[in-house]
């Protein structure tokens, strides 16, 4: 493959064990080959490194989503940076497609950690001189590091694959937020693909139990489009779809960016009334669960687009103008 190479001089790309089909995905859209570099453990569990090539100079990406297993996955990309620092690397560019324990983002209640900004002040402490994160699950995070953040945006992939769906369909479309918060990226989304929103409003008795309290907006007869960041037990997706059939929508799609799903996640959304829903490979999913009512589609070409464009020192943010 040709190497590639920008105003900040070659490319180099790193990774652990979270997801590296992503990110030879990324590296098949870069042109590149996937640097050298073996992650193992010990017996008693610690992590072993093994780079096999220089990094000397070089404008290093470090591609690892902290998913789980998260805290070996973080533990990984700690190594890896503190590493390729010592390795006397150009600039260090840590790659995050799904950040972990983003939605510990605040002091709910006392004595309460803020646990991600502890992994920012750990990843700055490491050598990392940049960071590149897709969907926060609170925007506020990118504030939390001392050093330039590019937030990345899956809303454009996912849109442009529900835009088919829609152009084929004789029925009317609506955008649906599951919860009040997540109202801009419902927003964003419809403003793509020219559909009006609408929004349920809950409220959580406890993490990851969720209850329907009202649907804002008109949704009868229509055919609906669920969209979030994070589907982590799929219990808020899929008792949203539910609380919008029986308020008279037809068809309940959804999607979101992370595919956390954990626990009786698969179940649930194969069990749902959803007919399909669509996330990314920010985090790994095994080919057995995408079968059923659960797709996927690649973010490495926006990915790679970002690393090409930070290399040569170009807006990323022009990337996601419409």
């Amino acid at each position: 493959m040709n190497s590639c190479n920008g105003h900040l001089g070659k490319i180099q790309i790193f990774t652990g064990n979270s997801n590296r089909e992503l990110v030879q995905k990324i590296c098949e859209n870069l042109g590149i080959e996937m640097a050298k570099c073996e992650v193992k453990k010990f017996s008693d569990g610690e992590i072993q490194l093994d780079i096999g090539e220089t990094a000397r100079g070089k404008d290093v990406y470090i591609i690892q989503s902290t998913s789980s297993p998260v805290n070996d996955n973080l533990m990984e990309l700690l190594i890896l940076l503190d590493a390729l620092k010592r390795a006397s690397a150009g600039r260090i560019n840590v790659v995050i497609p799904y950040y972990g324990y983003a939605r510990q983002d605040r002091k709910t209640k006392a004595r309460e950690p803020i646990t991600s900004k502890l992994v920012a002040d750990l990843l700055e402490t490491a050598g990392a001189d940049r960071v590149v994160a897709m969907d926060l699950h609170a925007g506020q995070i990118q504030g939390y590091f001392n050093i330039p953040v590019d937030h990345l945006s899956a809303i454009p992939y996912l849109s442009n694959y529900f835009e088919k769906i829609v152009k084929d369909s004789s029925e009317d479309f609506v955008v649906v937020s599951p919860d009040l918060g997540g109202v801009t990226r419902a927003r964003t989304f419809a403003n793509r693909l020219n559909l009006p929103i609408a929004i349920i409003e809950k409220r959580r008795p406890k993490p990851n139990v969720s209850e329907v309290m009202n649907i804002i907006g008109d949704i009868e007869g229509k055919d609906c489009i669920l969209i979030d960041d994070i589907v982590d037990t799929a219990g808020t997706i899929c008792q949203a779809a539910k609380a919008l059939k029986d308020n008279g929508a037809k068809k309940v799609y959804g999607c979101a960016t992370h595919a956390v799903l954990s626990g009786p996640a698969y179940d649930r959304i194969e069990s749902s009334v959803m007919e399909e829903f669509v996330v990314t490979d920010t985090i790994k999913v095994g080919e057995d669960k995408l079968k059923g009512k659960l797709s996927q589609i690649s973010v490495a070409p926006i990915f790679a687009s970002a690393i090409r464009r930070i290399n040569a020192n170009t807006s990323v943010s022009q990337m996601f103008d419409k």
